[in-house]
């Protein structure tokens, strides 16, 4: 089975207790890493930076720190990470989320099968511990529905993701993109070539907590999807017509509607109940 590092991002404000259990998923792949890449991004607590060096004298061979003066934000913090990933396949995992145990050896024989560039799966979303599962945000499966589904919503999971280096650098790399590097990121290598593909399983458990729904709104956010969707456009993935539709909802949904009414919208529309 091919090698791979597992890429993640921590900063002020990660707690050391949720990434210590982070941690372990990764390790206890049944396919585990060859190796992990920790970007600081920024000055961290002492606590978790304790951590850090502690799985650094652990596992030498295996951890990868790559500590940032300043925060930069996520998609600089995972771009500076990119270049230290010594293998050609990454894995990207949010450090507040956990992987099912065998959700590498899934993911490297379906990339080695297929051939993708991208390859991620559904989540299952949990408040609390990985037993309270509240919702599930499941994505399409197929290069052809990923596409079609791109250009009207996220077609990844970003924390779920397994991709190939080289095509991820070809489009650029991660790119500073203000709560959206990770669509960003996907619509470039659409527009380079790549070739995309889901499973159809929970192969993560991502943590939420019962006002996730409704920080995803104000015009700050509005403006970051509104651009994202303006680039779309001008570089030809969607039409006129679909950028003023998508900008329309997105007003609706992220300006317009209540923190209550938003979580409601989410819950409803973007997500499958257990």
């Amino acid at each position: 089975m091919n090698k791979y590092s597992f890429l993640a991002s921590v900063y002020k404000n990660t707690k050391t207790d949720q990434m210590k259990v982070c941690t372990e998923s990764m390790l206890n792949q049944t396919c585990p890493p060859d190796q992990v890449v920790i970007v600081t991004d920024g000055p961290i607590s002492d606590e978790l930076k304790n951590y850090t060096e502690e799985l650094l004298r652990k596992y030498p061979d295996v951890f990868t720190l790559v500590p940032l003066a300043e925060n930069m934000g996520l998609g600089r913090a995972l771009n500076a990470g990119i270049k230290a990933c010594r293998n050609e396949l990454v894995a990207r995992i949010d450090t507040d989320d956990i992987n099912r145990t065998d959700r590498m050896e899934i993911q490297l024989a379906r990339i080695e099968a297929s051939g993708a560039d991208i390859v991620g799966s559904n989540i299952a979303e949990f408040i609390g511990t990985p037993d309270n599962i509240v919702s599930y945000r499941k994505v399409p499966q197929s290069h052809e529905d990923i596409c079609s589904y791109l250009k009207k919503r996220c077609p990844f999971n970003h924390m779920t993701v397994l991709f190939r280096k080289s095509a991820v650098e070809k489009a650029g790399g991660y790119l500073h993109w203000h709560y959206n590097e990770d669509s960003y990121l996907w619509v470039r290598m659409y527009l380079a070539g790549a070739r995309f593909e889901n499973i159809d399983d929970n192969l993560v458990y991502a943590r939420i907590d019962s006002d996730t729904f409704k920080r995803r709104g104000g015009y700050k956010y509005y403006k970051s999807e509104r651009d994202l969707f303006a680039f779309m456009y001008k570089n030809k993935v969607i039409g006129f017509f679909d950028f003023q539709i998508a900008k329309a909802i997105r007003f609706t949904v992220q300006v317009l509607m209540p923190n209550a009414v938003r979580q409601w919208f989410f819950k409803k529309f973007a997500r499958s109940k257990k």
